[in-house]
């Protein structure tokens, strides 16, 4: 009996030993980190549970815990700088947690990372080999821990993502392998056809080119504090700002003590007081501190404080928040401040210095930018102050690169209509082009065209043109929806006429109307025009230019005098007449010289995108017909006079 027992207790342990070999040899071969000579790369579902609420009806919008691991180990040759990993997310996750990481769009957490996502190492942001460490694994290797909640995906299914991979410049991944049903790895090396045409630094990457560049120069530091020096810096020649305003996160407890050449948009020092920082500087009067946000907002100071001796002389500072586009003016496309910034323990070493990370940069009606997060670059030089003929240099440097982008779902700024002399009727801006409200009014329809009108239409503003519009529609025998269109909602409109149409050239004239409650100085608007702009010859009331480097894009702005377009005003008489939009106009001249062939009407005498201080406005969906039906301009004074008659009627 005896004997019989200890055969199948043997029996047991050999079955037990055979069945986990025989599981793993199913499981398809993978890249493992030590056959990988170069970047590995690899993200692992370590955890996950259901989570209120509990939504039986619709499984696929059930929400679940998860818990996951990124790492990324430099077995290369050279050191991996500023190392970048793409997960690509794919269940609607919502990111809460990354330790060892930022989001390398600048994007704080908690956020949606749905679709998938760049990370970007902090404060860890390179890697070292195991040749200059000795295999030393935490200086070879990040591990960044995820928290988050997926959706739809429940066990034994695991929530994986579709690929993960490295996306520093220079790089190759292979396709991703997985390992089980909870891990997926992949192995990038050197790409060899590679070729960068900037000069590389062996101790810093080179500096990157972006429609934007802000640089975080150290340029004093002592144990406790330390002065930066922030430059703004335009480089595209569409790209503006206006009031603009930056924001960035501190991640190690820091606060801002002092600046000059801009200020915190709100003077508030409660978390510094009531927290550690109070704790630590005890002896500092706070009284004195400008901002202990941990994300402070930053504006511009105006032109009157550029000679205070407190919070001026700096150079290029001081200009209302407005940065022009170099082709305009580039003593303008720069804006510099500094700020004393002070540190929290441990990092009490005038040589521990670490950048805000998550900066963002918005102005008032501007293109949307995007920012990736610093980079430590070589330190940048300054001229002397005394006026010697040397430079001083950077303690350290970080370049922040932001770039022009359409956030998912936003509307634009500004809005187009236009009209030709062959037509009587404006083709006007779309229904909501720059957003609807989320709750309209009963009256009228978000998704209903608009409708033509008469072009006297176009200096009142759209809450008081319904019977204008009424009285065109049936003069020009239009159908009316019912409910009638919501406007355009836009603060700035453009009205592109297209003037003449002769054998040599064409004419086309442009006015700018601004209905909202902002004057803009130095504006400008640029229209690309696909086939016409060879023939572009010159504006009469405007300066404008061909832009080099930039498509079949015309630069127009004021000239002196004519550079400032005034905000919408109050009629001579308030109480009976709609408010006075600010309006510029001017007529462009174009040859037919250099363009054989173009047919102005049929299309190629309308923009394809047209922007206002940098922001691409919306268009109309159909141009101004040219048929049978056409009016001659002799009918104008008739028609004006039977549109008084039916508003007359009306009233």
């Amino acid at each position: 009996m005896a004997v019989s027992l200890i055969r199948l207790l043997v029996l047991d342990l050999v079955i037990a030993a055979i069945i986990p070999i025989a599981l793993c040899q199913t499981e398809a071969p993978s890249p493992a980190s030590d056959s990988c000579n170069g970047i590995f790369v690899s993200y692992a579902y370590t955890d996950g549970a259901q989570i209120p609420p509990n939504l039986k009806s619709d499984p696929t919008e059930q929400p679940y815990r998860f818990e996951s691991t990124l790492t990324v180990l430099n077995n290369g040759l050279e050191e991996l700088k500023s190392w970048r990993a793409f997960v690509g997310f794919q269940h609607n996750e919502y990111l809460v947690s990354a330790s060892g990481a930022v989001l390398a769009n600048g994007t704080g957490l908690p956020t949606n990372v749905g679709g998938g996502v760049v990370f970007a190492g902090y404060p860890s942001t390179d890697l070292k080999t195991a040749i200059e460490t000795a295999g030393d694994v935490t200086q070879m290797q990040v591990q960044v821990k995820f928290l988050g909640t997926q959706f739809g995906v429940a066990s034994p299914n695991v929530p994986m993502p579709t690929n993960v991979s490295l996306v520093n410049d220079g790089f190759v991944c292979s396709n991703p392998t997985m390992q089980g049903k909870s891990e997926m790895q992949v192995c990038c090396t050197k790409d060899s056809n590679y070729k960068s045409n900037i000069t590389l630094d062996d101790e810093f990457l080179p500096r990157q080119n972006g429609d934007l560049t802000i640089m975080f120069d150290v340029t004093r530091t002592y144990d406790s504090n330390y002065w930066a020096q922030v430059t703004i810096s335009n480089h595209n020649p569409l790209g503006r700002l206006d009031n603009w305003m930056l924001s960035w996160d501190w991640m190690k407890g820091e606060f801002i003590n002092s600046m000059k050449g801009a200020y915190p948009d709100v003077l508030d020092t409660t978390d510094c007081i009531f927290g550690e920082q109070g704790q630590y500087y005890q002896g500092l009067d706070f009284s004195n501190v400008l901002n202990c946000e941990r994300r402070p907002t930053i504006i511009d100071l105006p032109p009157t404080k550029a000679n205070d001796t407190t919070l001026g002389l700096i150079p290029f500072c001081c200009r209302n928040g407005t940065i022009l586009p170099p082709s305009m003016d580039p003593t303008k496309s720069t804006s510099v401040f500094q700020m004393n910034v002070y540190k929290m323990p441990p990092d009490l070493n005038r040589s521990e210095l670490s950048p805000p990370q998550n900066w963002n940069i918005s102005g008032t009606l501007n293109p949307d930018y995007q920012c990736g997060s610093p980079v430590r670059v070589s330190p940048s030089q300054f001229a002397d102050t005394s006026g010697l003929p040397s430079n001083s240099t950077a303690v350290a440097s970080w370049q922040v690169v932001c770039n022009i982008t359409q956030p998912k779902g936003a509307s634009p700024k500004c809005c187009v209509s236009f009209s030709a002399y062959y037509n009587e009727s404006v083709v006007p801006c779309r229904t909501c082009a720059c957003g609807c409200p989320s709750t309209p009014s009963q009256t009228c329809s978000t998704s209903a065209p608009a409708i033509l009108l008469p072009s006297e239409a176009l200096l009142v503003p759209f809450e008081n043109r319904s019977a204008l519009t009424k009285a065109w529609a049936q003069l020009e025998h239009l159908n009316l929806p019912n409910p009638m269109p919501c406007g355009d909602n836009c603060g700035v409109s453009i009205n592109w006429h297209l003037y003449t149409d002769y054998s040599r050239g064409w004419t086309a004239r442009i006015t700018i109307f601004n209905w909202g409650e902002t004057s803009y100085a130095d504006w400008f608007a640029a229209v690309q025009m696909d086939k016409a702009a060879p023939g572009f010859q010159k504006a009469y009331s405007f300066n404008a230019t061909a832009l080099d480097g930039v498509n079949n894009t015309i630069f127009m702005q004021g000239i002196e005098g004519l550079n400032y377009l005034v905000a919408e005003t109050d009629a001579a008489n308030p109480l009976k007449d709609p408010r006075v939009p600010g309006k510029q106009q001017s007529v462009i001249s174009f040859t037919k010289k250099l363009t054989p062939g173009i047919n102005v009407p049929a299309g190629a005498g309308f923009p394809s995108k047209v922007f206002f201080n940098g922001e691409e406005c919306s268009l109309p969906l159909v141009l101004p017909s040219n048929n049978s039906n056409q009016k001659s301009p002799v009918m104008t004074i008739p028609v004006l006079l039977l549109i008084a008659v039916f508003m007359l009627m009306q009233q």
